[in-house]
This record gives structure tokens, C-alpha cells and sequence, in this order.
């Protein structure tokens, strides 16, 4: 998606970054997780990891998904950034990792 497309409905995770994944500049997939290349970056380096199932917030998160939550977990020198609740502009769990320098302001 360019710059350009704005997407407005609630979870752009499950409406089209899962289900147009040729669309995303992808880092990294496993059979449960999406990273990609954020669509509309703020960063010099902004990469969005999420899962491939919808779990609508951290908040949201139980035992048993422990095993995701291991695989989320991403390693190296780089901000790990979430939203929670209002600040959460798409209701589907997903991670920002960031380089220090910001790009544009949000």
C-alpha cells in the first residue's frame, strides 16, 4: 500500500494485510506471524509484527498464547513500541519495532 492509500476501518490486519500479504514488504512469516515493512512508516526503520489469527489487543491475550507471544518476541537493538486500548488505532494485536530516528512526527 503506498503512502497515498489510506485505510479507515478497524483491524487493517485481518481486512488486508493478511489477506493481501503480495501487497506488504515482508520481513518475516511463520505459520502463526506476519512482520512486514509498516505501510505508512514513521521511522527510518518501522516493521509491524503481528499474528496471522485475530487477538484483538495485548489485553486480550491468555494462557494458552504463550507460544505466540514467544514467537512476537523479536531480538537486537531496535524500540518495541504498542498501543493499548484508544491509542490502539487497529483492534488487532501487533507489535512496532522501530530504529531511533523518528521520521515524521504522528
Amino acid at each position: 500500500m503506498g503512502e497515498r492509500e489510506q485505510y479507515e476501518g478497524a483491524d487493517f490486519y485481518c481486512d488486508v494485510a493478511l489477506r493481501n500479504p503480495n501487497r506488504l514488504d515482508i520481513v518475516r512469516e511463520t505459520e502463526n506471524v506476519l512482520a512486514f515493512h509498516h505501510t505508512r512508516p514513521s521511522y527510518e526503520t518501522h516493521m509491524v509484527v503481528g499474528p496471522k489469527r485475530h487477538i484483538d489487543s495485548v489485553t486480550a491475550l491468555v494462557a494458552a498464547d504463550e507460544p505466540l507471544a514467544r514467537e512476537l518476541a523479536i531480538g537486537g537493538a531496535a524500540r518495541v513500541l504498542m498501543n493499548v486500548g484508544d491509542y490502539q488505532e487497529s483492534k488487532h494485536l501487533h507489535i512496532h519495532v522501530v530504529s531511533s530516528e523518528r521520521r515524521r512526527a504522528f
